[in-house]
């Protein structure tokens, strides 16, 4: 029995309204939900991709954490995207305005990935599996 019901990642971002027009574009699609101090992507059935800018995010780690705006520019995760046409999203993520990290080529793993970087230097990428 699965416990855990339904996912979501968190990306603390610096400008909400930037990180996003960026993800509309990468995604390809509009939020679930934009609110101040939250904005939801629904990405696959059971994981959404929220984006908190960081002001809203520090006032509920009350000053337990370093703040998050200290980490802009930083890789501080990586949202590891298997898709069908790994050219389609690597054109779109250029098209797009993301940061170029690596081209598309094969890895050790068993992947064929590019790497790309968000606005606050967050790190996607798009894979295929070789094999």
């Amino acid at each position: 029995m699965k416990h855990i019901l339904l996912s979501e990642t968190i990306l603390y971002v610096a400008d909400q309204e930037k990180s996003s027009q960026f993800y509309r574009k990468i995604f390809r699609q509009v939020p679930v939900l934009d609110v101040p101090g939250m904005t939801e992507f629904e990405i696959s059935e059971g994981f959404k991709i929220g984006l908190m800018p960081n002001k809203g995010i520090a006032k509920i780690l009350a000053n337990k954490t370093p703040h998050p705006d200290s980490g802009i520019g930083i890789p501080r995760c990586e949202l590891y995207f298997y898709v069908e046409n790994i050219q389609e999203e690597f054109d779109n993520a250029l098209k797009s305005g993301a940061k170029l990290i690596d081209s598309i080529a094969d890895r050790d793993w068993g992947d064929k990935v590019c790497y790309f970087s968000d606005p606050d230097g967050h790190i996607i990428a798009f894979a295929v599996k070789l094999f």
